[in-house]
């Protein structure tokens, strides 16, 4: 085309113009031509290149053959990229798929790679290919096959992706906290030896009598005896450190204040310590409270440490079963725990908005056999949509129960908000792919559509949801015996 003409340009012609030109494409190399007698033209269509054909939401609702020339299809992603979903050369047709299976859109923005002609075939025009040419039906419907097979893998892979997305962000705020919290303590332990080593050296100077070792034996027994303290309220923990810093200021104890909180904390009180003050000299017994208010620190410490890295052990150990290896054989999954994993991922964002979290697990029994990580995704889309949907402070409820009514033998699992709830004339759409009732952004509008698929299809269950204003639940049941265990029992034949 020359500089000044439309990049795109539309021409009606006859049919028997292009028949040669379309025999020798993949989709029409069967037509019979010759008895579409309602078919008289066609439109013959030159697209520039780099011109765009359709836009991502524009009505589809024909079927395209290209003569000559590149066509590309991407789809436009949240971030402003673009990503290829498709490729159309000289010889293939495409816009099948959205015809057959009833969709009037194309989520796809479709331009030309190189200046393209293309023929267009009306709705009623493909129809008649259809109807009249069964070699062109079997070409067709193979290539949407292809495509749909193509489309929902890439869903799959997709969706796994957003749900590793946040489970990855909520892990990353989880190990914060847990980290953060052994570094310090790493930290001040490294100070307290230090400090516990010069003490020691001025506490040793002078021999000690039966009755002062007796008596910082049973000090040393009571501080490594646990972590823990009972614990107290705040006002009474208060008091006690209050009381515990004037006994030792008036013993003569050096640093009162505090070595009292520390002392406390691990549960002394100044009875224990009557021992000491009355068996040392007021010097050595300033001493001696200094050296085991040094060694108290140093074994809390060292529980704070052995806490954060058991909390990330339970981390790493809840991330393990969430994305256990799809490829795996079938295995017994507890329904309990995968949930329980699921709400330890999520449990940033849980704190986030202070949402409560009700559990009520009465499923028995409450095991499964599956494949890989397939219902930890379930789990994750539907309470990060619960969490998404309640207020601030407000709770979420999940239960369990064992059917014994018309389902006997299946396991369901309800997961209910308190928000606003789901819009009646919204409801019957929920499931569709890519719908979505999140601001621009923050939802693909592909979770609801994967759980559904997971649910009927992979493990032969249902899921349904009621919402009114207040309440939204949705409940997924599953069958005990899956196709899974099937296989599982007739491979142990």
């Amino acid at each position: 085309m020359s500089e000044g003409e439309p990049k795109i340009q539309i021409e009606a012609i006859p049919l028997p113009a292009v028949s040669d030109a379309l025999r020798r494409t993949l989709p029409l190399a069967e037509a019979d031509f010759d008895s579409l007698n309602t078919m008289h033209t066609v439109e013959r269509i030159h697209v520039a290149m780099g011109a765009v054909l359709l836009e991502p939401g524009e009505t589809q609702r024909s079927y395209w053959v290209v003569l000559e020339g590149e066509m590309h299809a991407e789809r436009p992603e949240r971030d402003g990229s673009r990503s290829l979903a498709g490729i159309a050369a000289a010889g293939d047709g495409f816009g099948e798929t959205p015809l057959l299976t009833g969709k009037s859109y194309s989520p796809f923005q479709i331009f030309a790679v190189r200046d393209s002609v293309l023929v267009r075939f009306s709705e009623e025009q493909f129809w008649a290919l259809l109807a009249c040419c069964p070699g062109v039906r079997k070409v067709v419907l193979a290539n949407m096959s292809q495509r749909l097979r193509a489309y929902q893998e890439e869903l799959l892979h997709r969706e796994k992706l957003v749900s590793l997305g946040t489970m990855a962000a909520g892990l990353m705020h989880e190990l914060h906290n847990p980290g953060s919290a052994a570094k310090r303590s790493a930290s001040q332990l490294r100070e307290n030896l230090m400090r516990l080593q010069q003490l020691s050296l001025r506490f040793s100077d002078k021999p000690k009598t039966a009755e002062q070792l007796e008596c910082i034996r049973g000090l040393l027994e009571h501080t490594l005896r646990s972590c823990r303290a009972q614990a107290m309220s705040s006002m009474e923990q208060a008091d006690a450190e209050e009381a515990m810093a004037e006994w030792l200021t008036v013993a003569g104890v050096e640093n009162s204040y505090t070595i009292a909180p520390a002392l406390v904390g691990m549960g002394f009180d100044r009875h224990e310590l009557e021992c000491a003050k009355a068996y040392f000299e007021a010097s050595s017994f300033s001493d001696a409270l200094n050296w085991l208010e040094a060694l108290v620190s140093s074994v809390s410490l060292v529980c704070a440490i052995e806490e954060s890295i058991a909390r990330i052990s339970d981390l790493v150990m809840a991330v393990k079963k969430f994305a256990y290896d799809d490829r795996s054989s079938a295995r017994e999954l507890d329904v309990h725990d995968s949930l329980q994993s699921t709400l330890t991922i999520l449990g940033h964002k849980l704190r986030v908005k202070q949402i409560a979290v009700e559990k009520r697990f009465a499923a028995s029994p409450s095991v499964i056999y599956t494949r890989g990580s397939a219902l930890s995704q379930v789990w994750t889309n539907l309470i990060d949509n619960a969490v998404d949907a309640s207020p601030e402070q407000g709770h979420v409820e999940i239960a369990t129960w064992t059917e014994t009514g018309a389902k006997p033998g299946w396991l369901a699992v309800s997961i209910t908000d308190h928000g606003e709830g789901i819009a009646p004339e919204v409801l019957p759409r929920i499931f569709d792919p890519f719908f979505t009732t999140k601001p621009q952004g923050t939802g693909t509008g592909l979770g609801l559509d994967i759980v559904h698929r997971i649910v009927t299809q992979q493990f032969g269950g249902t899921i349904h949801v009621e919402s009114e204003p207040g309440k939204t639940q949705f409940t997924v049941r599953l069958p005990l015996q899956t196709a899974a265990s099937n296989e599982q029992h007739s491979a142990t034949q």
